[in-house]
């Protein structure tokens, strides 16, 4: 079993910058694919950006641009910075990973995006 814990989120202002993380209780070099999705209030779960381990990424085009995942293999985490934020990036945002035939979600992290 796969335990994720999402960190980094909170209050910011439009245009700031956050950056989430998603710690891995697995070695991160097992996991081929792993990303994020987000829930705004009142809206279904959406996808945000995947990335896999050989390094090739995908994006949600709502966030191209200014968001970028990334893995961090020394701290075991994969990250989400989020950079140029807009008022409509306000959501419980979930890290992912699917690991032997089972997808592993975080309890989420909320990022909310106000003036």
């Amino acid at each position: 079993q796969v335990q994720l814990v999402e960190s980094g989120g909170g209050l910011v202002q439009p245009g700031g910058s956050l950056r989430l993380s998603c710690a891995v209780s697995v070695s991160i070099f097992s996991i081929n694919y792993m990303g994020w999705y987000r829930q705004a209030p009142g809206k279904e779960r959406e996808f945000v950006a995947t990335m896999h381990s050989a390094g090739s990424t995908n994006y949600a085009d709502s966030v191209k641009g200014r968001f970028t995942i990334s893995r961090d293999n020394a701290k075991n985490t994969f990250d989400l910075q989020m950079n140029s934020l807009k008022l409509e990036d306000t959501a419980v945002y979930y890290c992912y990973a699917p690991f032997r035939g089972t997808t592993y979600w975080g309890e989420g992290t909320r990022v909310t995006v106000s003036s």
